[in-house]
This record gives structure tokens, sequence and C-alpha cells, in this order.
């Protein structure tokens, strides 16, 4: 570096626009060591200013009293060497040391309230207001729990009159508000932060301090919208930032107390330095505090072995970290103690550590980045397990039988149950019973289907040792249905000798129906097992028609028979089963709605959507006659679908809120995510954006609890970031696209989703001030764009990344993207963007001095003959007129570009 004023000022300028960082802060050391052997006091003085200002803002911040105290005595000793600005930024960084100071445990107390003593002082001399010093006193005592002090100091800072040594308008409502906060005033903290959140005053540090002090007011008035949105937007944020220490130990505590542990892991693991970094050593103690509190939660849930990144560059165990974290956390804090000579921060510290979660769940719309998926249904496992073992077999018994009455899905792991009690207690069950046990083991979707099949056999020769013959013709109905399933190459032959067994059982259970040995339930079961390997035949038969044949012809028996007994309310046996891994009971409502399902599907085949909507709202409303609405489904789903097809918004709304609310007892996560998607393009597709992304959350968080994070919930976070754009929630919206990126694969999601993503996140990037991101996002959605078919997102990807460069003063790679737009602009036929590409590369050539004004002038002239060969061409009076519009903007460019030239 060259050991001139000019260039050292300059660098310090650069340095400052740097990132925060041992890096700058090292260089800002370097850049100070050459302006001392310039010799040149005023630059000395800079060059102290800068130092302070770095340290400040970085994780070095105890470095700062150094330079300080130098230029304080350069102050007393030669006040004339210091112009305007270098005396407001001295009486400025006092406010800094002096409320620093209390940061530091290795400062005597004494010496803390001299210097605030010493700033009072100060101040008052120079003719200062008394508001920055009031604000510091308060400062001291909130950290020493002195609240009677704590109150006077406000109360004198609010009353003081803002001068230029005041903090600016946001950190002066960060610091109200956290007085508020700490006096139990989380309404009034909100109210206090919420011009700075809402962006009408900002500064620096602002809003990304106040919306981590934000997280925890929020959460315990119930705000958890509002809660999240902060999280994502603050966390963005600070992330980046070494002196954020503290802000970013709000989110993790944010994360541990909302359900949110692997999000809280993430970030731990994204910061290794902030364990170790001991410049601050305050916002130390809220890390070491935090991370104590979230590697606790993780223990007591049962991952205190869970591998995690942590100091000292090892790996550690959850309950290891969260042993050391909570010893690093009490030994600090009981060295301010010391100082401070009373047990304050200790207790404080305590109370933060041992905070209990405020809620089980808050979805964020982010991918964990660990595995936490399936806490919801092992936390219910847990739960029935323990019902389970202090319930009696008779108990168990009854249960299984209230739950088979009323054909629940949960009748399943009632049955079974009742076995493990059975096989606990040593009690031998009847052979009803144990038929039952066996029936409903069955029907359990994770039961292979050969195995399926052994035991509905095994159920009917049961049913038939105790004369059941009804029950024993419809296990066996089950069995023939089982054969078919999962049969592969061989389900041709094997549906054959399943049909040819369902005829004998047909003819049986309607002979057994005569003479009241049988129910309208289970020969309306037998009919439905019919049908339903009909239906599977249809997906592999050569004849589609001769097959979609067959199948009405059995469906129409099936409702010949079943629905006149439905109207009569007949069927309704004792221990008739719930539904399972055949796709349904047997029960006569249940196979009516089964039934008309079939027949939306064959009228929908044969082309006609409207009959086929008709047929599933038939299906939903036959399942919801008969009290079984978690049935109804899979119809409402069909329903939805075809509704959309057709344009019936409405419909296709109310279908898929009721698919949802009617699955929302049983379904797993992947169906719930899966339902919630189907709702979210209902709605998206009525303009309800607010509602959609809500559901877009769940969604995301459903996949996550299901396993399908990378799948299902890649898609539903890709929904949510788009929905979060257009509601104008940019940060919320960057913080979700950013985490969906990486899981998103050409080939499992297509390369349309990938562009789109990309092509928010740009949109994303231009409204929160980074061009150069945005035109990283555009380039690469771009250059996926460059191999398909269809070139118009391509041209239009290339030139708002030429914007983006261009705002970012990237001038050569600006011109390169906007000759790129162009070519693809020509080849579309589309003169009018061609024509702007060719004038802003004039302009560019101008700016950037390179190509200079000559060749900006044959750009301009090559876009205005671009404009008279068009018109040449063109017979359209509208269009051509948008020409001459167009011509004429190029010429009064040009003339501007030509009188900037003579002005220069």
């Amino acid at each position: 570096m060259s050991l001139d004023t000019t260039s050292l000022r300059q660098a310090i300028r650069e340095n400052f626009a740097e990132p925060e960082g041992a890096a700058r802060n090292a260089r800002a050391e370097r850049i100070f060591a050459e302006i001392e052997q310039l010799g040149d006091t005023a630059l000395v003085i800079d060059g102290l200013n800068h130092l302070m200002q770095i340290y400040n803002y970085s994780a070095e911040a105890d470095k700062m009293f150094v330079p300080f105290a130098r230029i304080l005595r350069m102050w007393d000793e030669r006040p004339g060497d210091f112009d305007g600005r270098q005396v407001h930024t001295l009486f400025w960084m006092f406010k800094w040391v002096s409320s620093g100071m209390i940061d530091q445990p290795h400062i005597p107390l004494a010496s803390i309230e001299k210097w605030q003593t010493e700033m009072e002082r100060r101040y008052r001399l120079a003719g200062h207001s008394e508001r920055a010093v009031r604000q510091s006193e308060l400062r001291i005592a909130l950290h020493l729990g002195d609240m009677e002090r704590g109150e006077r100091a406000y109360a004198a800072w609010q009353a003081a009159d803002r001068d230029d040594k005041s903090d600016c308008r946001a950190c002066e409502l960060h610091a109200q508000g956290a007085w508020q906060a700490r006096a139990g005033g989380d309404d009034q903290a909100l109210d206090a932060w919420r011009p700075v959140i809402e962006g009408e005053f900002v500064c620096a540090q602002e809003p990304d301090s106040v919306l981590g002090s934000s997280l925890l007011p929020l959460l315990r008035l119930g705000r958890t919208d509002e809660a999240r949105a902060n999280h994502l937007r603050g966390y963005r944020l600070v992330r980046s930032q070494d002196s954020m220490r503290d802000a970013v130990a709000d989110h993790v505590e944010f994360c541990a107390l909302t359900g949110n542990e692997a999000r809280g892991l993430e970030i731990l693991a994204e910061r290794p330095a902030y364990f170790t970094d001991t410049g601050d050593p305050n916002t130390l103690l809220d890390f070491l505090a935090v991370t104590a509190l979230l590697t606790d939660r993780l223990t007591a849930l049962g991952h205190g072995d869970q591998s995690l990144a942590g100091p000292g560059g090892r790996s550690w165990t959850a309950a290891e970290l969260a042993a050391h974290a909570r010893k690093e956390a009490l030994a600090l804090a009981a060295r301010f103690d010391e100082r401070n000579g009373n047990s304050r921060t200790s207790d404080t510290t305590r109370e933060r550590m041992d905070r209990e979660p405020l809620l089980d769940r808050l979805p964020l719309g982010l991918r964990p980045a660990r595995p936490a998926a399936g806490t919801a249904a092992k936390a219910a496992a847990a739960k029935a397990a323990a019902v389970e073992t202090a319930a009696d077999l008779g108990s168990l018994l009854a249960e299984a039988r209230r739950l088979s009455d009323a054909q629940r899905p949960d009748a399943l792991e009632a049955w079974a149950a009742v076995a493990r009690a059975a096989g606990r207690d040593g009690v031998q069950l009847d052979a009803h019973d144990l038929g039952e046990i066996d029936e409903h083991r069955a029907m359990d979707r994770r039961v292979p289907a050969a195995e399926a099949m052994v035991l509905f056999r095994s159920a009917a020769e049961r049913y038939e040792s105790v004369g059941e013959a009804g029950h024993a013709v419809a296990a066996r109905a089950r069995a023939a249905y089982a054969l078919c399933i999962d049969a592969g190459e061989h389900f041709e032959e094997r549906s054959a000798e399943a049909l040819a067994e369902l005829a004998g059982a047909r003819d049986e259970v309607l002979a057994l129906h005569a003479d009241g040995a049988a129910t309208a339930r289970q020969v309306s079961r037998v009919l439905l097992c019919r049908a339903r390997i009909l239906n599977d035949r249809v997906h592999q038969a050569e004849d589609t028609d001769a097959a979609v044949a067959a199948l009405e012809e059995s469906v129409r028996e099936l409702l010949d028979f079943a629905e006149p007994h439905r109207a009569a309310k007949d069927g309704a046996d004792r221990t008739d089963g719930a539904d399972g891994a055949d796709g349904g009971v047997g029960g006569v409502g249940i196979a009516v709605g089964e039934a008309l399902g079939f027949l939306g599907d064959i009228v929908g085949y044969r082309g006609s959507a409207e009959q086929a909507a008709e047929m599933y709202a038939r299906a939903a409303d036959a399942y919801i006659s008969a009290g079984r609405p978690w049935y109804a489904v899979e119809a409402e789903s069909q329903l939805a679908g075809v509704s959309r097809h057709l344009g019936d918004l409405e419909t296709a709304e109310r279908a898929s809120r009721a698919a949802l609310e009617h699955a929302r007892e049983f379904a797993a996560p992947g169906g719930l995510s899966r339902l919630h998607l189907q709702l979210v393009e209902s709605l998206a597709d009525s303009g309800k954006t607010a509602e959609a992304a809500e559901h877009a959350l769940e969604a995301a968080h459903w996949a996550d609890e299901a396993g399908e994070s990378a799948g299902t919930g890649a898609y539903a976070r890709h929904r949510l970031g788009g929905f979060l754009l257009e509601l104008g929630r940019t940060e919320e919206s960057a913080a979700v696209l950013e985490a969906v990126l990486p899981d998103l694969k050409a080939d499992e999601h297509g390369e349309g989703m990938i562009v789109q993503t990309l092509w928010w996140l740009g949109d994303c990037m231009t409204v929160l001030y980074e061009p150069r991101t945005a035109a990283e996002h555009w380039l690469k959605a771009a250059d996926i764009a460059r191999g398909w078919p269809e070139q118009q997102d391509h041209a239009m990807l290339a030139n708002l990344a030429g914007q983006a460069l261009y705002r970012a003063d990237l001038n050569s790679e600006a011109e390169l993207a906007y000759r790129r737009s162009g070519e693809l602009w020509r080849d579309l036929g589309d003169v009018h963007a061609l024509v702007r590409t060719l004038r802003v590369r004039a302009w560019i050539a101008v700016r950037d001095g390179q190509a200079g004004p000559e060749a900006a002038r044959e750009l301009m002239a090559s876009a205005a003959a671009e404009c008279e060969k068009a018109l040449a061409s063109v017979a359209d009076p509208e269009a051509q007129e948008r020409l001459r519009e167009e011509l004429t903007d190029t010429q009064r460019q040009t003339a501007e570009l030509i009188a900037d030239e003579g002005e220069a």
C-alpha cells in the first residue's frame, strides 16, 4: 500500500464496506500501521475512529477501548487538531465505550461508574443534551438489575431533548422496547418496536436486531404468525454478522421454544466461532445460555446422543454440549456477578437455560437440516402406549368393538392392542374375537398381501367354527381380493382365480342373506370386493372399453342391491370391521360411496367431466350420510380435481376443505401434506393468496413429519416462497426460497420449478437492494432456460439479469447480458424489447468509458434503424403508433447522449 493520504483514506472507505469479521479487523490494523508511518494527525484521528468502528461491529469489541483512550487523550491535549466531523465522532463513540464497558466482566464496576460520570460531565461542558447519557445509564441499570435506578434513568432519557448525539430513532425505539419488555410489558415493547419492524426507522443494525428481540414477547402473547415472520426475516439479516451474536442467540432460543430444534442446530452449526469469540463476553453468555437451552431440549426429546458441531472443532453429542454450555455459561455469569456484587446475571442465565417450550410446534416453512421428522407421531404413539398399558383386557376389548361398530380406521390398532393384552395376560379369547384380530391385522397396509390373504382365511375359519357363516363368506371375499394385491406380472391369472372364488361367494352370501343368515353389509362387502378387482383390471387391460363395461356392470349390481338397504338403514351389525389395506369396508353406506366413486371414474373415462363431478359428489355424500366422513376424503379430492378442471373454483375449494377436515383425525402426515397442497391449489386459483400461504406452510410441515422433505415438502416450500413474495413479505420469501433451492432436482421436480424459484429469488433480491445477487439468480435460471424449445423465458431472464447488473455498476457484465437478451429478442421478433436493450447498451458504453461515445452513438443508431425497419413492414395502425413512440424515445435518448458528451 502506498503511503499517501488519499490512498489511505480510500483504503479506510473500502475496508468499512467489507463484511464484518476478523479479516476486516486485520486490514484496519494494517491500514492504521501505515497511517502512523505517514504522521498526518488528522489521518491518525480518522484511522483511530475507523479502528473503533470496526472493532465495535465485530467479535472483538473489547479492542475498542485502547484506540478510544488514545483519541480522547489527543482531544484533551490538542482539541484544535479535530475538525467538526471528528469532534462529533469522538462524542458519539463515547456512548459505545461508556455502556460497552458493562459487557466486560474484568472492568471493575467503579471504573464503569467513573466513565459514566465522565461522559455526563463532558456532554454537559460541550453543551450536548443528556439524552445519550441517561440512555447509557439505563443500560448499566438493566445489567445490574437495579430497576429503581432504571426507572429514573428511563424517565430522564425520555424527558431529555434529542440532539445529534442521541442514538438514531431505530436504536432508541429498540432500547425503549427492551426496557418495557424487561418490566413485563410485552405489548408495550412491541408497540415501541413496530415502526422499526415495519421499516419506518432503520439503520445499520435495525431492524436486524429488534426482530430477534421481538420473538419471545410475540410468542408469550400468542402472536405466532408474527413471530415466525420475524424469525425468517431477522435471521437472514443477522446470520453473517459477527457483531450480532446476541441477536442470533434470540433466534436459537426461538427455535428451542417452538419445536424447531433441528433449525436451531442448523444455526449453531453455521457459526462455530460464536462458541469461542471472547471479545464480547456478554453476547457470549447469551449464546452459551441458548445453546444449553436447545441441547437440553434435544436430550429431553431422546436425542441426547445426536452428533453436533460445537466448540473446539470437534463433534459433540447433544447431551455433552448441553452440559458444557451450561457449565461455561454459569462460570461466565459468576464472573459478572462477582464484579456486580449480586447474583442477577446467574439468576437470569439459569432462567433462560431452563425455559419450557411455549409451543409443541410452529412450522417455519424451512426444511430442517437434521432429522426431526415424526415427532408428532412419536408423541402420539407414546401417549397411546401409556393408555394401553394402564387399561385392562375387558376395557380394550370393549373399545375395539366400539370402534369396529363405528367403522373407524383406528379400530385396527384397537384390536392389535387387544391381542397384545391377551398375550401379556395369558388370556384365551373366543373364536369370534380371534377372527376379528386376524381380520383387522390383515387390513393393516403394512402387512404383505400374501400374509393378509392367510389372515383373512384364518378369520373365516374361526367365524365358521362358531356358526357365523355371513362373517366367514365376507372374510373369504377379502382373501380373494388380497390374492390380487401386488400380484405384478401374475395379476391376470390371480385376478381370474379371485373372480372365480368371488362368483361362488356371491351366490353363497345372497342365499345366506335370503335366509337371514347374512347382513346386507356382508353382501355388499362381497360384491364390493368383486368390483375392486374389476377396477384394478381396467388399469391393466388391453381392451379398456370391455374392462370398463365389466366394471360398470358389477358396480350397478352392487348399487341395485345396496342402495335400498342404505335407504332403509339396514346392515348395521356389531362386528363387521373397519377400513384397512383393501381400501374400504363393506358397510352398506361405505359400499355405496365406493361404487359411486367407481362410476365417477367410468363416466370420466368416457369423457364427461361434469357427470364425473356429480358422481364424486354423490359418493362423498354417501359416506357422510353413513356417518363415516373419513371415508369421503378420496371422493372429495377427486371432486376438487375435476372441479378445478371445469373452472368451478367454488366447488373445488369447498371439496378441498372438506377432504382436509375429514382426513385430519386419521390421515398419516404424508396424506395431510398432500391434502393441504390440494387446498393450496384451489385457493391460489381463487386468488386467496394469504390463506394459500398458510396451507403451503402446513403442507411443508407435514411433509417433513412424513420424511418427504425433499419431495412434497420441496414443492410446498416452493409454493410458499412464491406466495410470500406476492404478499409483499419479501424477506420471508427470500429465506424460504433460499432454503428450498438446494432440494430442487431437475429429474424430480422439473426444470420449470427450479427456474421459477430462481426467478422469484431474483425478484426478492431486487426488492432487498441486492442487485448483484439478483443477477446471479436470473443468470442461473437463464442458463437452464437456454435449452428450452420456447425462448421467451430465456430472453426475459437475460434481460432482467442485465438490469440488475446495470444497477450494481457491473458494466461489462451488464453489457454481455443485454447483448444476449437482445439477440434472443431479435430471434423472437420482439422489436420493442430489442430496441430497449440497444439503448441501454449505449448508456453502458458511455458509463463504462471503455467503448466510448462513438460506440454509444452507433448503438442508438442501430436502435433507430430497427424501429424504422419494423415500421416499413407493419401495416397495423396501432402497431405502427407504438413503433413511432419507440423511435421517438430512441431519438430523444440519442439527443440526451450527445448533450451529455458536450457537457463532458
